[in-house]
């Protein structure tokens, strides 16, 4: 583990509001979820024929989702303001995050390869898959009229995504065994905490959003540099509940992959991009910060379920009420 400080989460003064509505109610994610998801499904004009509604609704919940992604920024801006803005400094600074973010280094993920039991494990991936954004989907998304460097490694990363061509190499259906070796059928919003849904509506808001791109850019870096050592642990946790190796491949893959995919995303996306225009590492940091608080939000969500007991590692930010409109 590293000796470098922590990110002190209690630097920013800004606490969480009893007055905090929307963006700690269930319903409010659970209708987030499924407008970000619904707006990506195919359709046919008579599918959505009436289109003058479905443009009244996404330009009301569009509302609410950037509201919810400006609330989430506030949180983090005073850290982010700390990332330097040349581009060997940045990436310094970016690298530093796998162990001093928000989230590192929690004592749910050991917790999981020694005591959880399969009741437990199957409630911690119903959690994992209902928030779950889809990366090559994000990645697809967040690629677009990006400049040449960063846009190819965007595609090799996609590429390895969707197993270079071969479906059994995709990461997606590697993630689906899992889910059908523990039994999960009722994996949708309905059925998952809002902590993990707010996380997987943020990285959908920053993807489909053009005006947070480079936010999608740091978040996604964020997942590929800190997803190895998660996946190591939950990985050991399977093969203790005699998980199949199909069924634990999607966690043994990104243990060593995202490796890798790290180093790439940092040398070819983002180093390039802040090299290019430093302006852009501001947006990239936050988006890397509000990754991986998220991500704290859910763990200590999930430790309180499991009746871990940890100090919190979630930055609370400013009152939500932000968040309301005037429905």
């Amino acid at each position: 583990m590293s000796t470098q400080k922590k990110m002190d989460v209690d630097k920013n003064p800004h606490r969480d509001s009893p007055k905090a509505q929307l963006i700690n109610n269930q319903q409010f994610h659970q209708e987030l979820m499924r407008f970000g998801h619904a707006r990506m499904v195919p359709k046919t004009p008579q599918q959505d024929s009436d289109w003058q509604a479905t443009l009244q609704h996404n330009l009301l919940m569009t509302g609410r989702e950037i509201r919810f992604f400006e609330q989430e920024r506030q949180k983090i801006m005073h850290l982010a303001n700390e990332a330097p803005s040349d581009t060997l400094g940045f990436l310094a600074w970016f690298e530093s995050l796998r162990d001093t973010g928000p989230g590192q280094n929690d004592a749910l993920f050991p917790w999981l390869a020694d005591h959880v039991d399969e009741s437990q494990m199957r409630w911690f991936i119903q959690q994992e898959v209902a928030g779950e954004a889809g990366f090559d989907d994000l990645v697809a998304l967040t690629q677009l009229r990006m400049p040449v460097q960063a846009k190819l490694e965007m595609a090799r990363n996609y590429w390895d995504e969707m197993g270079r061509g071969s479906e059994q190499g995709m990461h997606g259906p590697m993630l689906d065994a899992t889910v059908r070796e523990l039994n999960i059928s009722d994996n949708t919003p309905d059925n998952a905490v809002w902590e993990a849904l707010a996380l997987g509506n943020m990285l959908l808001a920053a993807a489909f959003n053009r005006r947070y791109a480079y936010h999608s850019v740091g978040a996604l870096g964020a997942v590929e540099l800190t997803a190895p050592s998660r996946s190591v642990w939950v990985a050991k946790a399977l093969q203790k509940l005699n998980i199949s190796k199909s069924g634990s491949l999607y966690f043994k893959i990104h243990s060593t992959v995202d490796i890798r995919h790290s180093k790439d995303w940092n040398r070819e996306v983002i180093a390039s991009l802040v090299d290019g225009n430093p302006d852009v590492a501001q947006a990239i940091a936050e988006g890397a910060l509000m990754r991986l608080n998220a991500g704290a939000r859910c763990f200590d969500r999930y430790r309180r379920e499991f009746g871990i007991i940890s100090p919190e590692t979630y930055i609370h930010g400013p009152s939500h009420e932000l968040i309301e409109d005037n429905k």
